[in-house]
């Protein structure tokens, strides 16, 4: 059997079976127990299995590094015990981050193949790419691409930049149509209509992009397209040129290597620029300070079962100069986040017009100072308008002067966003033409 020494065979009369590694070197059949390669083996293995364990007698213990609890100590009742002990065992196995860490750089700095990157030679997508009658959620790239792109010092980009382009819901002429329709909708009613499209990671801060990664091509034309779309037939309000001074004024990106959303610096940007567009020169009183470095849980690492975090300036905003108006709340909008100032009239440098806010996760950022500048702001998802949109436009749009659209330029260039289906866009305008302003 493999493994065991091999006997000598046994003679009537003469010797018992003898194990070939026990018999005098010089005999001819005299084979060693364990070979150099045997040895060396060995020695691993007592170092792989040892190492835990001496760091847990030296006092390591496991920590929660990925993005869930550890898993706990399986139940003692019934197969329970032995199904969750294999989960039990692997997380606290002491070392085992840094086990982790060392893998993932050898098989980026070795082999040049990031974990879950993609990352090919070839700038097209991996796989056949084909469109989807189904948009996949945030974060989960179609068509084979890959949730991450890894750049150069340790940036990480989200792949729905690039999926979302390559593997569009609408031609870029249907985008156009679409927010003219929506567009449309809105101004038709006697409301005011104001279009903000965030730029993505990618496009505002490309300078740590691989050299190749899946969709490179692709993301790229689409992106420039969308963009001479958004400026000379969406009429949006283009943030680039004003987020690219705000980043030369404040001395560093507005986007963060770990994260694949802007900073509150961008979200105040957004802010200033819409309320300019809406009411020229209403910002001239505004006075801006710092406040406090807040912590941020980072989304990307997320997607590789990591957890990290930001550390994001907060700032403070008087409109008038005189008094904090900013309001610091957390939400992601799927629940409409209803802000009003406490003052019977707008204050200087306020905006009195009733205004709505479809949006997305970008105004997580701009929403302290959206309360500041605007006397009744209502902000709510994008995703949860589409759900049941009569009611919620009812509710929502109905008494509201101005609507005001932000979509990251991920879910806009490709149509990706269900706020520009038919259906929907449909809906919106029939309750607001039934409540004219």
């Amino acid at each position: 059997m493999t493994g065991e020494p091999r006997l000598r065979p046994h003679r009537p009369g003469g010797l018992p079976a003898t194990p070939e590694s026990w018999l005098p070197r010089e005999h001819s059949l005299y084979r060693p127990r364990h070979s150099r390669r045997q040895r060396t083996a060995l020695v691993c293995a007592v170092v792989f299995f040892l190492t835990p364990a001496l760091a847990f007698v030296a006092g390591v213990r496991p920590a929660a590094f990925e993005n869930r609890a550890l898993h706990g100590f399986p139940p003692g009742e019934g197969w329970a015990f032995f199904t969750g002990l294999s989960d039990w065992a692997t997380d606290h196995l002491p070392l085992r981050e840094q086990g982790v860490d060392a893998a993932r750089d050898i098989s980026t700095g070795v082999f040049g193949d990031p974990p879950q990157s993609g990352q090919t030679e070839s700038s097209g997508p991996i796989g056949l790419g084909l469109p989807t009658t189904t948009r996949p959620k945030d974060n989960d790239p179609p068509g084979g691409y890959p949730p991450l792109i890894y750049g150069s010092d340790d940036w990480l980009y989200l792949g729905v930049d690039m999926s979302n382009k390559c593997v569009p819901t609408l031609s870029p002429d249907g985008v156009v149509r679409a927010f003219q329709r929506l567009r449309a909708a809105v101004e038709n009613s006697g409301r005011r209509f104001e279009l903000v499209i965030a730029p993505d990671k990618s496009t505002a801060a490309p300078e740590h992009l691989p050299s190749t990664y899946a969709g490179k091509d692709c993301a790229r034309a689409a992106s420039a397209t969308f963009w001479r779309n958004a400026t000379s037939r969406l009429g949006d309000v283009d943030l680039r040129p004003s987020l690219t001074a705000t980043a030369t004024r404040v001395g560093h990106p507005l986007y963060d290597a770990n994260d694949s959303h802007w900073t509150y610096e961008g979200g105040l940007t957004m802010t200033y620029a819409l309320a300019e567009a809406i009411q020229p020169g209403i910002t001239a009183s505004w006075l801006v300070g710092p406040r406090t470095i807040n912590p941020w849980p980072a989304d990307l690492p997320m997607l590789i079962g990591k957890s990290a975090d930001r550390r994001l300036m907060t700032y403070t905003l008087k409109p008038d100069g005189v008094t904090d108006r900013e309001h610091y709340v957390a939400s992601d909008f799927r629940a409409p986040l209803e802000l009003k100032q406490d003052t019977a009239t707008p204050s200087t440098g306020v905006i009195g017009a009733n205004t709505a806010v479809l949006a997305d996760s970008f105004t997580q950022f701009a929403s302290p100072f959206l309360a500041a500048a605007f006397q009744n702001v209502t902000i709510v998802h994008a995703e949860t308008m589409a759900q049941d949109t009569t009611a919620n436009a009812t509710k929502l749009l109905a008494d509201r002067d101005v609507v005001v659209v932000e979509l990251a330029e991920r879910n806009a260039a490709g149509g990706a966003s269900p706020l520009l289906r038919d259906s929907v866009i449909d809906q919106i305008a029939a309750v607001l033409a039934s409540h004219p302003r």
